[in-house]
């Protein structure tokens, strides 16, 4: 009897270990996907992608697009730029219910200026914004208007620029920003490793934010003596930031060496009082 409740014991430990083992790699797997799998069933549940989805494609074509598009991913979808009630099939297109459709060519940077306040203000009063409604670009041309690209340095290209005019002056532009979004890229890594050891880094990121936006309004400037001496100016901020963190791991570096020589000292008077109390033992 003994020995059976032992086996029940023993059977009964291990099935606990195994499912402590089995929940946590469900968490390890699946809780990662748990906020993916919410967006994507909110984003299912509007009208707009359910009804599009079935028609032809001049109409699903945009919803195929939207989905590998920044938008789809932060969760903007239809409605949060055409407007109308996402939940209603009957009134999804109401004008009541603030539905604004598809704007015309004038329109469309207020149409995104909705969101992208700052942007929009960068865009109207470069060269590219001055010739709205004169046959310059406006933001659905660089940036797409369903397959809303993100933004990066990939967009100064010779694939867009050239729809308007030859690739020289923004090839000028593009290189003159390279290593800048070189160096907010490689500091924001820094920065993010930092922090998940611990550190507080709150005055690194809001510097870097700051720094990072006003890089971002050169985006739409097409002045390449400004954008060069911007990006020179920007550069010396990224290496302020940079010299704090050079600093951090200056601290670190000594503190692992000061750990690693209180470790040894600790070691060796351990060895000596060894040998100490074996000679006079």
């Amino acid at each position: 009897m003994g020995a059976l409740l032992m086996i029940f014991r023993s059977r009964t430990g291990q099935s606990r270990i195994f499912k402590g083992v089995l929940s946590g790699l469900l968490l390890t797997v699946f809780l990662p996907i748990l906020p993916s799998l919410a967006l994507a069933q909110e984003q299912q549940e509007i009208v707009c992608i359910q009804c599009h989805s079935g028609l032809e494609e001049k109409y699903s074509q945009p919803v195929k697009l939207w989905r590998s598009s920044i938008h789809a991913v932060n969760g903007i979808a239809c409605n949060a730029c055409h407007g109308g009630d996402p939940k209603d099939m009957a009134n999804a297109m109401n004008p009541a219910r603030g539905f604004l459709g598809v704007p015309g060519e004038k329109d469309i940077p207020a149409f995104c200026g909705r969101c992208h306040v700052g942007v929009t203000k960068d865009y109207l009063s470069s060269a590219h914004g001055l010739a709205l409604g004169k046959g310059g670009p406006t933001c659905v041309t660089c940036h797409g208007s369903h397959l809303v690209r993100k933004v990066s340095l990939e967009l100064i290209s010779e694939k867009y620029c050239t729809q308007c005019h030859n690739f020289e002056r923004a090839k000028l532009i593009k290189d003159a920003m390279l290593e800048t979004e070189l160096l907010i890229v490689a500091i924001d890594g820094r920065i993010e490793g930092f922090k998940n050891q611990g550190t507080d880094t709150g005055k690194l990121e809001q510097s870097l934010f700051a720094v990072r936006n006003r890089f971002h309004t050169l985006f739409h400037d097409v002045d390449v003596e400004k954008v060069k001496k911007e990006s020179t100016q920007i550069n010396g901020e990224l290496k302020k930031i940079d010299n704090v963190l050079q600093g951090l791991d200056d601290a670190r570096r000594k503190r692992k060496i000061a750990g690693a020589c209180a470790v040894a000292g600790a070691l060796l008077a351990g060895l000596l009082f060894h040998l100490l109390r074996k000679t006079y033992a």
